[in-house]
């Protein structure tokens, strides 16, 4: 809340902006970030932050126990339930802090905790919940009733009893109004009190809503790792793919999300190890050539979110030899990502999730061409890329809204979202991209499921050093 405070003073000091102008504020957040609070909704620990992977044995029970029990929740977010999901930390937490569990009253997303201080909310029956949060990571739907019942909970693990009743409340999508900024944090601010605050949601689905995301769009909020965000006027169902929830992204239509695990942070990673950073090891990259580094990296640094959802997966890259450098693996882990991106959006096409356009945001597409170039390539579609930052832009949509200025999304979205840079697929680079992605898609299911097949892997590293060879013979004739 400190951050939040210094952070909204510097803004209003850069823009010259006053605060007394401000007509609605709208919080977005990582998810899913979960806090455990007592009766008064006061913190009982730190968060548990969307990327803590610690609660992979809660999700394995979690996923076993309704597949048993054919729950069909557990159909609604792909088949598998995740680590990196709210009942999963919450059951880790409870197991792991008994004493504190006396003082539990319930749990909070990110969102609505943040909602609920503004507001001033202290009763945690009258905290309104976002529908993207608890929908995506909570196997919320109004479809049951809401929250999974009171038994399965149990039969979970007896450390629920009780916590359907618990998580229980106002459940809302997020046109509506949560509450009105407080007299205490408008001081804070230096806004003025009473000013709306809709019901809040996850950063990447109103990033998407921010890169004018319409039916038909696929948007990739490619950061440190990356959503794949799509809504849909119907609601289809999609093995593997982590969450299908009506009302989450667009109000009026059903949001669909997928995602890696890791992307930014992978380049990060491979930087750090290098002893440098990611803009300087990107010199240059921009001069390869698809598949001319022999590599095929697999983007499981930090486990897979889609569409294997398997937390004890780790990051593979095949075809070392002695001359590779770590630019190599840098461009080898960016056209990794592009593949996986591509497995994530043939299983969505597969299962009738129309994808027509292709939209790369976030923070990475605006600072990095290259990566934007072999995205187009990969996936033999255009890419378009908003010219400028579109992050924060859903907030201020939504904002908007709950202030009366814009009556609806789609008349925000035609006066706010900026126009696109478009990143045409080249055929050469296509064809030559068809060919590693069949490799990467066989290693992919073969390396990352456990019951897979006996796999022929033998062609794997002869046809990654014929298509590099290929790939320096052409440059050289140009």
């Amino acid at each position: 809340m400190h951050a939040l405070v210094q952070a909204m003073r510097d803004v209003l000091h850069q823009s010259a902006a006053n605060g007394t102008d401000v007509v609605a504020l709208a919080l977005d957040t990582t998810g899913s970030s979960v806090i455990p609070v007592d009766a008064q909704l006061r913190p009982l620990d730190e968060y548990l932050l969307w990327c803590d992977h610690r609660a992979h044995k809660e999700a394995h029970q979690i996923t076993a126990l309704a597949h048993s029990e054919d729950l069909e929740a557990i159909e609604w977010c792909g088949g598998f339930y995740s680590h990196e999901w709210g009942f999963a930390k919450l059951l880790y937490w409870l197991r792991n802090n008994p004493e504190k569990r006396k003082f539990f009253a319930t749990a909070l997303e990110h969102c609505d905790m943040v909602a609920a201080t503004l507001i001033g909310i202290t009763e945690p029956t009258l905290v309104p919940r976002s529908v993207c949060a608890m929908g995506h990571k909570w196997l919320w739907n109004p479809r049951w009733g809401g929250l999974p019942s009171q038994e399965f909970l149990s039969r979970l693990d007896p450390l629920f009893d009780g916590i359907r009743d618990k998580l229980d409340g106002i459940y809302r999508t997020s046109e509506c109004i949560a509450g009105h900024l407080s007299h205490h944090w408008a001081r804070e601010m230096g806004l003025k009190s009473g000013i709306p605050i809709p019901v809040g949601a996850f950063d990447a689905h109103w990033d998407a809503i921010g890169a004018g995301c319409r039916e038909g769009d696929i948007v990739n909020v490619v950061g440190t790792s990356t959503c794949i965000i799509a809504i849909s006027s119907e609601t289809r169902l999609v093995p593997g793919v982590c969450g299908v929830v009506p009302g989450s992204v667009h109000p009026e239509f059903t949001g669909i999300e997928a995602g890696l695990s890791a992307t930014g942070d992978i380049f990060e990673a491979i930087a750090r190890r290098a002893a440098t950073d990611v803009r300087t090891l990107s010199e240059g990259l921009e001069e390869y050539r698809p598949g001319q580094t022999g590599l095929l990296r697999l983007s499981w640094d930090n486990g897979d979110r889609t569409i294997l959802v398997n937390a004890e997966l780790g990051g593979m890259t095949i075809g070392w030899n002695l001359m590779h450098t770590a630019k190599d693996e840098l461009f080898a882990a960016i056209e990794g990502t592009a593949f996986h991106t591509r497995i994530i959006l043939e299983r969505m096409s597969q299962h009738h999730v129309p994808v027509e356009r292709v939209i790369n945001a976030g923070g990475i597409p605006q600072n990095n061409v290259v990566l934007n170039q072999v995205y187009a390539d990969v996936l033999g579609k255009t890419v378009l890329v908003p010219d400028g930052i579109p992050t924060s832009l859903g907030s201020g949509i939504f904002a908007f809204i709950a202030a009366g200025v814009f009556t609806s999304i789609e008349e925000a979205q035609q006066k706010m979202c900026l126009p696109f840079k478009a990143y045409t697929p080249r055929a050469e680079a296509v064809e030559r991209y068809n060919e590693l992605f069949r490799l990467y898609r066989e290693v992919y299911f073969a390396f990352g499921r456990r019951e897979s097949a006996a796999a022929t892997m033998g062609d794997v590293l002869p046809e990654l050093r014929r298509i590099a060879a290929r790939t320096r013979i052409a440059a050289s004739e140009m």
